[in-house]
This record gives C-alpha cells, structure tokens and sequence, in this order.
C-alpha cells in the first residue's frame, strides 16, 4: 500500500493521525500543494479529483476519501476501534462523525477558501460572504458542542473515535481560517485531553 500526504492540508492529517492511533505505518508520498503537484499528469492519473488523501492497495484500488481510507484500515486492524465497540457505539460514531463533517468541519474549510490569500493563489473562486456565513455557522455549532461535551469525555460518548479526530482537525484549523475561538470551557478540556494523546501528529 502507498499513502499520498499533503503535510498542511487537514483531510490527509485526519488520516495521519488515524494510523497513529492504530500504531501503524504505511509507506507515503507527499504531494506539494504549493507547487500544485496534485495537478500533475501522474498524480491526475491516480485520482482525477487532484486531491489527498489517496490510498493505493496493492492490487492498484485506489481510495481517495478520508473516512473510506480510515474505514478500510479499521477493517485491517480493528484494534483499538474508533468507529465505535458496538452496535450502538458505532451508530453514535456514525451520527457525530456527520455531524462534525456538515456543522464543522465543512464550514471551517469553506472560511479559509472564501477569505485566505493563500486559497486564492491556488486558483480558489472567493465568495466573502460564505466566508462570513460559514464562520458563523461554525460558531453556533461549537457552542452546541460545547454542551454535549459537558455530557461525556469525548465527541461520540464514552471512547475516542474519529468522531474526534475530525473534530480536533476542525478547531485546529480555524488558526489558518482567522476563526477565533470563544471561551468554551468544555472544548478547551476536550481539546487538551484529545491534544495530549500520543497519536496527534501534525
């Protein structure tokens, strides 16, 4: 198998970070956003869509989405799970995954690509005013997040999962997105304690 990384984008870290809680290594190669390597004619020819993460199987599958990459390793080596223990655990892994993606997640990148200049160097069409309607839809979810952190340790319940990997992927990229964070007391805990586990890498 061969991973193909892009260091400082958030959906190949998700990945990363994925394989780092399985203990796990697979060979990588990094493509250069900044010099637009994913356009290329050999990296095109892997995945049309010019994006990473992409994972290639031996047998040449190529798998070029962050959760069916993570899906596929999980199925390779269950332990420890984090799409969930059981039947219930991973319905509710499920949920707050999507929840992350739609109400998060998806409106954290879409503020950095309608106000960051470097979004706009890389060919990046900018609408300010989705950038400013995302930001505060990220705003309003995190502070419904921020209650249903006050419930339980982690995003889904009880276990860390992807759930929370995207999740920490999020906030961490509001930084480069010009997104403040407001003081969220049950948040910052989340934060620190999923921060501070082994696995996170950059």
């Amino acid at each position: 198998m061969k991973l193909y990384d892009t260091a400082r984008a958030p959906n190949p870290r998700r990945v990363r970070i994925f394989l780092a809680e399985k203990g796990i290594a697979i060979p990588m190669e990094e493509i250069d956003f900044g010099k637009a390597e994913q356009k290329g004619e050999a990296f095109s020819a892997i995945n049309p869509l010019q994006q990473t993460p992409v994972l290639v199987l031996d047998d040449g599958t190529v798998l070029s989405e962050s959760v069916a990459i993570c899906r596929y390793v999980e199925e390779l080596h269950p332990e420890p799970p984090l799409f969930g223990v059981d039947r219930l655990g991973r319905a509710l892994v499920e949920m707050w995954q999507r929840r992350i993606e739609f109400h998060l997640f998806q409106p954290v990148m879409l503020t950095f690509r309608h106000s960051h200049p470097a979004a706009a160097k890389m060919g990046q069409v900018q609408i300010p005013e989705l950038a400013e309607s995302s930001k505060a839809r990220t705003l309003d979810f995190l502070t419904h997040l921020d209650s249903e952190l006050r419930k339980q340790p982690f995003i889904a319940g009880e276990h860390f999962s992807i759930a929370d990997i995207t999740a920490l992927v999020a906030v961490d990229f509001m930084r480069p997105a010009r997104i403040t964070m407001p003081p969220l007391d049950n948040i910052k805990r989340w934060r620190g304690e999923v921060a501070a586990r082994p696995s996170i890498v950059p």
